[in-house]
C-alpha cells in the first residue's frame, strides 16, 4: 500500500479510484460468501454438500485413508472438526463410501458416478463465477492475497 492512501471503511460502492484504501478483510469475506453460497446452494440442488464434495475428491486421490486421515487433511477448510467425519458418514450411509477391513475408506461405483456428476456441476460453476476474468489476472489475485497472509503473520523473535 502506498503511503499517501488512508485506510477506508468497508464501501461495496466504492468507485475504482477509492478501491486501493478499501479493506482486503471486508472484499475477501464478501466473495468468500458470495462463492461459497452460491456452490452450495447449486450443490444442494442435486442433494449433495461442499464437504462431501471435498470427502470424495480427498478420497479418491489417497485412496486407503482412514476416516481420521481425511478428517486431518480437510481440517483447513472445514468450518468445524466435526464436519468431515459427519460428511464421511453421510457418505457410507449413501453407499458412495466403503470401508476395507482396515477401516481405510474407498469410493463404491455410485461414488465414482456422484463425484463425476458433481465435478461437472462444480466445473460449470467456477467457468460462470470466472467469466471474464482471464487466467493471469486470477492468478495475480492470489498471489496477492498469498502475500497478505505471509505479511498478517507475526514477526519472528
Amino acid at each position: 500500500m502506498s503511503s499517501d492512501v488512508v485506510p477506508a471503511t468497508a464501501d461495496p460502492f466504492a468507485a475504482d479510484g477509492a478501491l486501493a484504501a478499501q479493506p482486503i478483510g471486508y472484499w475477501s469475506g464478501a466473495v468468500h460468501k458470495a462463492v461459497v453460497n452460491r456452490l452450495r446452494d447449486a450443490m444442494a440442488g442435486i442433494d449433495v454438500t461442499q464437504p462431501q464434495w471435498w470427502t470424495l475428491t480427498r478420497v479418491d486421490a489417497g485412496d486407503g485413508l482412514t476416516r481420521e486421515a481425511v478428517a486431518a487433511q480437510l481440517a483447513d477448510v472445514a468450518e468445524s472438526p466435526f464436519e468431515v467425519p459427519r460428511a464421511v458418514d453421510q457418505l457410507l450411509h449413501r453407499g458412495w463410501l466403503e470401508l476395507d477391513e482396515a477401516r481405510r475408506l474407498h469410493l463404491t461405483e455410485a461414488g465414482r458416478a456422484a463425484q463425476g456428476r458433481i465435478r461437472a456441476l462444480v466445473t460449470d460453476l467456477r467457468a460462470r463465477i470466472h467469466e471474464g476474468i482471464p487466467d493471469e489476472e486470477y492468478v495475480a489475485a492470489l498471489k496477492v492475497m498469498q502475500r497478505m497472509i505471509a505479511n498478517s503473520r507475526p514477526a519472528a523473535g
